[in-house]
């Protein structure tokens, strides 16, 4: 298989910061995702090179070994270890172990040539070593109000869509793993996983904290002085809440249970905290003022 260039993919430079990558990523999935790009085998091949150069050049330890190995960066200790052993020459096998002595250089275009003949398939038979293939990552944003529910994606991994169900009450950052959806192994050997992280955008109303969720709303004078209902538009639906006669401008109330979902558990919510912002009334008319003037001098 044809060396890949990661940082060519991403379109940064091999002393690029980890933000770099993150946004160079970033702006690039966007792109070539499938969501935006239907039909389009290209970009599915593409947005799928996006997200093998993200899984390792954003990982440190990851992006050192890709440094130091090229395309061979997953298996780099194995090979230090057999050039190690070529160095000081091999003991003598035991009986009935296969001897294997590699002559040529281990620099330039016969590395790739020595790693397949030490740990891939030989001539003649031999044995072989089974490896795990790659593990991919993947990012995927979602509004407040899609993550407050459970609903359904599809993605686009290796040519192939796998459709997943995303649980209600998932937290920013965090990552699920699925199974067998990474890259192929090598000599047999099983697929990698596909890890995807959830990346939480802001809401405009609602700021979610824990399972609760806090957010202000602005209530008239008038319901602030004499009490009456508010109505409430939550990701649940609208709700009902009651103002008390002479409530304060910057009091906070408590909706119990009307809050954000608690992830995987059903039927269990967080609680719902309205910041109350009493508005004064503005263009008041000649009556209005002279009630105010007998309300102040009374």
């Amino acid at each position: 298989m044809a060396f890949v260039d990661y940082y060519k993919v991403l379109g940064v430079d091999k002393d690029a910061s980890v933000d770099d990558i993150k946004k160079a990523y970033r702006k690039l999935a966007r792109k070539y995702h499938p969501d935006v790009n239907p039909n389009d085998e290209a970009a599915k091949q593409r947005f799928q090179e996006i997200n093998e150069a993200n899984e390792v050049l954003s990982d440190a330890e990851k992006r050192k070994k890709y440094d130091q190995y090229g395309e061979h960066w997953q298996h780099g200790e194995q090979f230090e270890e057999a050039r190690r052993q070529q160095g000081r020459g091999r003991q003598q096998p035991s009986a009935g172990e296969e001897q294997h002595t590699y002559t040529g250089s281990f620099d330039g275009g016969e590395f790739s040539d020595f790693f397949e003949s030490l740990f891939g398939t030989r001539a003649g038979g031999g044995r072989r070593t089974v490896y795990k293939g790659q593990d991919f990552n993947a990012e995927l944003e979602l509004t407040l109000r899609e993550a407050y529910q459970t609903h359904q994606r599809t993605f686009t991994v290796n040519g192939k869509n796998v459709r997943i169900t995303i649980p209600a009450g998932i937290a920013d950052g965090q990552t699920i793993k699925l199974a067998g959806w990474g890259g192929a192994g090598m000599n047999g050997g099983p697929k990698g996983d596909l890890f995807i992280k959830f990346n939480l955008l802001p809401d405009a109303v609602w700021r979610r904290q824990g399972n609760d969720l806090h957010g202000s709303i602005d209530v008239d004078l008038y319901t602030a002085v004499l009490g009456g209902t508010l109505t409430v538009d939550t990701f649940g639906g609208t709700v009902k809440a009651t103002i008390k006669p002479e409530t304060q401008n910057g009091a906070r109330m408590r909706l119990k249970g009307k809050g954000f979902p608690i992830y995987k558990k059903d039927g269990q919510f967080g609680d719902l905290y309205i910041t109350l912002n009493v508005k004064l009334p503005t263009k008041l008319t000649g009556k209005q003022r002279e009630l105010f003037k007998q309300l102040a001098e009374s």
